[in-house]
């Protein structure tokens, strides 16, 4: 198992530690909860708006990674990325679960005038140095996939309420995506 000191390069740490996960390391499992769990349940949280489902699908979403571990490819995303896409999954089929009831967002015009003091995921991300480089490759996209792609892999915005906010069709606003993250994952491997 890899030392618990801090590494020089977190990503390389972390992708040690799913590795070691893959190889059946209980102890590899802790460290990457320990060093994960606050962003992963921050993702299920703002997606679910509710503590109690946030801690359930948090609890899916290692058992996934300690199940699916051996699937990574540090070659094809960061660890952060393939953590943070297995919760906002989990979360997502969770919230579509649990049922049109459960699933009404608040009036987004009065979130809008609530100041949110905490960091989001994706500042949080690039406070540990992770994300420099995808912040530079998404802002060389054309700003409507940027803006869906930020909101859907780090706002927890599903596509549904994309294509809806933007006045798009569902396909429409999925081909944005598609196409957005295939010139993102073009400059990520240059």
């Amino acid at each position: 198992m890899p030392p618990r000191s801090t590494p020089n390069d977190p990503r390389e740490h972390l992708a040690r530690c799913l590795a070691e996960v893959a190889a059946g390391r209980r102890e590899a499992l802790r460290e990457v909860y320990d060093l994960t769990s606050a962003k992963l349940f921050g993702i299920c949280l703002r997606i679910l708006e509710d503590r109690v489902e946030a801690e359930d699908v948090l609890q899916e979403v290692y058992l996934a990674v300690w199940n699916k571990a051996g699937r990574f490819e540090p070659e094809r995303a960061s660890p952060i990325t393939w953590l943070a896409t297995i919760a906002r999954n989990r979360a997502i089929d969770r919230l579509r679960a649990l049922g049109p009831t459960r699933t009404a967002r608040r009036d987004l015009d009065a979130a809008e005038t609530v100041a949110d003091e905490a960091p989001d995921a994706l500042a949080r991300l690039e406070a540990q140095g992770e994300t420099a480089r995808l912040r530079a490759c998404l802002e060389q996209l054309e700003a409507r996939a940027r803006e869906a792609i930020v909101s859907a892999f780090y706002g927890g915005r599903t596509y549904d309420d994309l294509a809806e906010q933007a006045g798009v069709p569902l396909g429409t606003m999925k081909s944005t995506i598609r196409r957005g993250l295939i010139r993102l994952k073009g400059c990520l491997g240059e």
